[in-house]
């Protein structure tokens, strides 16, 4: 059922090209802030249809409309990201700030002992972040929806916590291997063209500026939009399999 959901999500992410390169032209405004909650917003959409849908469905790319809506979106996704991102923080912080106040072999172990802490609970918070968007959106975006932790749980638990967690590090390994493999190829064209020109006398200097400005490029208004939309449509369809 993994694959499948991989599988669903990797074709459905390239059905329409001229979206992922407005994507990524909001992207490229991202260092404005503003248009980091359209891109979100953008994402949510992504879910929302991935969850009202089943795998292998004939779902479109979501439409770039009614802006203030899906800014208002990306807000609420935002602030449902941060309010459970706040329990590991504050947990690794006391551990931090436990471990400041003694010296020694006992301060590291706290640490230690704080940072393996932390990191189940980043795990835990990570998985009620993205099922908790979900169960938003499944619940025509009602907010409070988010944050209903018992039904959350009971999402995850029916799906499987296992099952959840391999998705998750499923996707983020496809995600770095596209990433790599992509910026890898265009580098290894381009170092080849230099290579050639230097070969016959040309300065290879103008090529490989080409290939990195090419490498940017394709990273900002292809590759990021369609890995961004993958990993939202797989969340989306991961919670579909409690349905």
């Amino acid at each position: 059922m993994i694959l499948d959901i991989y599988k669903d999500a990797l074709e459905y992410s390239a059905k329409d090209w001229m979206k992922l390169v407005v994507l990524g032209v909001i992207c490229f405004f991202s260092f404005l802030f503003l248009p980091v909650f359209l891109i979100t917003g953008y994402n949510y959409r992504v879910v929302d249809t991935a969850v009202h849908g089943i795998i292998n469905g004939r779902d479109p790319l979501p439409e770039f409309d009614d802006l203030i809506s899906m800014f208002v979106d990306g807000v609420k996704v935002v602030i449902v990201q941060i309010a459970y991102m706040i329990v590991p923080f504050i947990i690794f912080m006391i551990f931090a700030l436990i471990a400041g106040q003694v010296d020694g072999t006992l301060s590291s172990v706290l640490m230690l002992i704080g940072c393996l802490i932390t990191f189940v609970i980043f795990v835990v918070a990570e998985l009620m972040i993205q099922m908790g968007i979900c169960h938003m959106a499944y619940n025509d975006g009602a907010f409070s929806k988010a944050f209903a932790v018992s039904e959350i749980k009971e999402v995850i638990d029916e799906i499987g916590w296992f099952e959840c967690i391999i998705t998750l590090i499923g996707l983020i390994i496809i995600t770095l291997v596209i990433s790599v493999v992509v910026t890898a190829l265009i580098g290894i064209i381009f170092t080849a063209f230099g290579i050639s020109g230097a070969v016959l006398g040309a300065d290879p200097s103008g090529i490989f500026v080409l290939g990195a400005f090419i490498n940017s490029a394709v990273a900002m208004f292809i590759v990021g939009p369609y890995l961004s939309i993958f990993n939202s449509r797989s969340i989306g369809l991961l919670y579909t399999m409690q349905i």
